[in-house]
C-alpha cells in the first residue's frame, strides 16, 4: 500500500459558491478549462468572472460558451477583481506585471505560468496580498484535472481555502513545496499529452488487429480511464494492480514483455525529465 494526501485521493465536491470576483489575465486553453469547470460546477456565477486577451476572438469564444465578462485590457480587469489569475505564457508575464502595476495591491494573485517563481512575481509586484503558484492541467475542462499548489509564506488561511475551492471545482488538489513545481509541470502538466499519445497508439494497435477505428478509440480511452480510477480508488501500487491482470503464460504478460523491450518505462521517465528541465529553462531564460 502507498498513501497519497487523503484530500487528494477523495474527489472533493465543492458546494459553496464563491462571491469573489475573479479576473483571468489570458484566455488561452488553460484559462478556458478553468473557467468552464468553475461555471459547470456552479462555484462561480459567470458575472463574477472576467477574462482578458489581446485577441478579441478568444474573449468572444469564452463569452459565448460561458457567459462571462471579457475584454482586451488587463488593468481594468485587475481593478475590478478580488482575485487575479495570471494565465499568460511566461514570456509575456513581465509585460503583464508592468501593465497592472500597483493595481494588484491588496489582491490575491494566483499564477499558473510555468517556471515562474513566487519570489520573482513578488519582486515585481510587491503590494499583492498574497501569491499562490499553481499548476493545473487540461482535464480541468471536464472537471477531472489535478492541480498542484505552492503557497507563499504568510498567505491567509481564507485565501488558501479560496484557492483550493477554485481548483477542487475542476478536479483534485495537492499541496507541494514550490521547489517541486517544475517536476509537477513535467508530470501532470504535460502528462495528458503523453496519455493522448498512448490512447492513440493503443487504438492504432486495435485497428491493426481488425477493430473499427471508433470502437478501438473507445476501448482504448475507457481502458485508460478505468485503470486510472482503480489506482486512485484502491490506493494500491500500480505494479500490484498490473500483476493482478498479468496471468502466468497469458496474453497480458506477453504484451508487457513487448512494452519492456520497447523501453516504455525509460521513455516515459525521460519525457517527464525533459519537460521538467524545459520548465526550469523557461524560468531562467524567458523572464
Amino acid at each position: 500500500m502507498y498513501v497519497l494526501e487523503r484530500r487528494s485521493l477523495e474527489r472533493v465536491v465543492t458546494k459553496t459558491a464563491l462571491t469573489k470576483k475573479i479576473a483571468f489575465l489570458g484566455a488561452g486553453q488553460m484559462a478556458e478549462a478553468l473557467v468552464g469547470g468553475l461555471v459547470a460546477a456552479e462555484v462561480c456565477d459567470p458575472v463574477t468572472i472576467r477574462a482578458t486577451d489581446p485577441l478579441a476572438d478568444r474573449g468572444r469564444v469564452l463569452k459565448s460558451r460561458f457567459g462571462i465578462l471579457v475584454g482586451e485590457e488587463n488593468a481594468p480587469a485587475v481593478e475590478w477583481a478580488d482575485v487575479v489569475v495570471l494565465a499568460v505564457k511566461p514570456q509575456v508575464l513581465p509585460q503583464v506585471l508592468s501593465e497592472i502595476g500597483t493595481r494588484v495591491e491588496g489582491k490575491l494573485v494566483i499564477s499558473i505560468a510555468a517556471g515562474v517563481s513566487i519570489a520573482w512575481i513578488r519582486q515585481r509586484a510587491p503590494h499583492m496580498r498574497g501569491i499562490v503558484r499553481a499548476m493545473p492541467n487540461v482535464p480541468a475542462l471536464v472537471r477531472e484535472g489535478v492541480t498542484a499548489i505552492a503557497i507563499e509564506s504568510g498567505v491567509q488561511e481564507a485565501d488558501v481555502a479560496l484557492t483550493r475551492t477554485l481548483f477542487e471545482a475542476v478536479g483534485r488538489v495537492v499541496s507541494i513545496e514550490e521547489r517541486l513545481m517544475d517536476a509537477v509541470t513535467g508530470l501532470s502538466g504535460s502528462g495528458p499529452a503523453y496519455i493522448f499519445v498512448a490512447i492513440e497508439a493503443l487504438a492504432d494497435g486495435g485497428v491493426k488487429m481488425g477493430l473499427p477505428r471508433q470502437t478501438a478509440e473507445l476501448l482504448a480511452a475507457q481502458t485508460v480511464l478505468g485503470a486510472a480510477k482503480l489506482v486512485l480508488e484502491k490506493g494500491e501500487h500500480p505494479a500490484r494492480l498490473k500483476d493482478q491482470v498479468a496471468s502466468p503464460g497469458g496474453t497480458t504478460i506477453a504484451g508487457l514483455h513487448r512494452l519492456e523491450a520497447g523501453s516504455i518505462r525509460a521513455t516515459l521517465i525521460a519525457a517527464v525529465e525533459a519537460a521538467t528541465k524545459r520548465s526550469e529553462e523557461l524560468g531562467r531564460t524567458c523572464l
